[in-house]
């Protein structure tokens, strides 16, 4: 069943099933997880461990309930930060007038868009080591650009309106203005932009910590475990599959839920608002007649001598001076 062809209800109901899963279990499986018991053999099933060991013996199941705050924390905090700043560049860029502020906002962030997010992070990681809030920031730097470029896109309708220079006239203020109703103008392609956003950052964040940035070697990460679990894929493969099946419900169910929250219900037959004529209405009824002719009457046809009709005020029968 393709989730995009559910209606409505059902479907954003979809949506929420699918990201609840993962979503829970990130932010409150640390409180069920319990103290970590004695470590078995490495890759095995059974003995009390109904999900297997993992690579050093501990218990794939505790480590599951562990691992999935970092993941979404840190992709909530890096989406939140490259809002913070680009919503704010975003607006001045849409709404100067200055030619040179617009430039001086624009091209730096095109020089650190041409470089890769990924190979960004990996030169940072050489030279630095994030740990999960630095991954965060830096996460969070890469979006920015593509973020920005966005916000302007879609405020720059908007902020050539004639009401905000009707706004400005009046004197309010710049935030007034730019938030109150150039930004809330563009509020759904934002919500939009910020769902499709938030998925990039988690697969970002998840990649990040696949190749060791921003997290220990045996941390508790979805992510890390994916990695260090793939060895013994084939031998006891809850240790990769239980991980990297909550990350792709993680990033599916939330895509799938602000598409689903965003997306206006077509309007069918039911749902017209009533006394009004649709289209196809007018198309099937014919042209109707202006004037309802009273009963008993038969409208005359009118005549191929008559010349055009005269306005009432033009009529010396309807002007009581003649």
């Amino acid at each position: 069943m393709n989730p995009r062809t559910v209606p409505g209800p059902r479907r954003f109901t979809l949506s929420l099933l699918i990201l609840a899963v993962p979503l829970l279990l990130a932010l409150l499986g640390p409180l069920f997880a319990g103290d970590p018991g004695p470590r078995a053999a490495s890759f095995t099933l059974g003995g009390g461990h109904w999900a297997g060991t993992d690579f050093v013996g501990r218990d794939v199941w505790q480590q599951v309930l562990l691992g999935g705050r970092p993941v979404v924390l840190t992709a909530l905090a890096a989406t939140a930060l490259a809002y913070a700043v680009a919503l704010p560049l975003g607006l001045i860029a849409a709404l100067t007038h200055r030619r040179w502020l617009e430039e001086l906002v624009m091209r730096p962030l095109d020089v650190l868009l041409a470089v890769p997010s990924l190979l960004f992070l990996l030169l940072v990681a050489a030279v630095l080591t994030p740990d999960a809030g630095g991954l965060a920031l830096l996460v969070a730097l890469v979006n920015i650009p593509d973020a920005v470029r966005a916000v302007r896109a879609a405020t720059a309708e908007a902020a050539a309106r004639p009401a905000v220079e009707a706004l400005r006239m009046q004197g309010e203020t710049w935030w007034r203005t730019a938030i109150g109703y150039v930004g809330r103008s563009a509020l759904r392609t934002l919500a939009a932009d910020a769902g499709v956003r938030l998925t990039g950052v988690l697969y970002l964040v998840a990649t990040a910590a696949f190749l060791g940035v921003g997290a220990e070697p045996d941390a508790a990460d979805w992510a890390v475990m994916v990695d260090r679990n793939r060895t013994g894929m084939f031998l006891q493969p809850w240790a990769v599959v239980l991980p990297a099946v909550l990350i792709m419900a993680l990033t599916m169910g939330t895509n799938l839920l602000f598409d689903a929250a965003l997306t206006r219900p077509d309007r069918g037959p039911g749902r017209d608002r009533p006394g009004r004529r649709t289209t196809q209405d007018r198309r099937d009824q014919g042209p109707t007649q202006d004037r309802v002719p009273q009963p008993g009457r038969t409208p005359a046809p009118p005549s191929p001598t008559d010349g055009p009709p005269r306005a009432p005020g033009r009529d010396e029968k309807s002007n009581p001076c003649i």
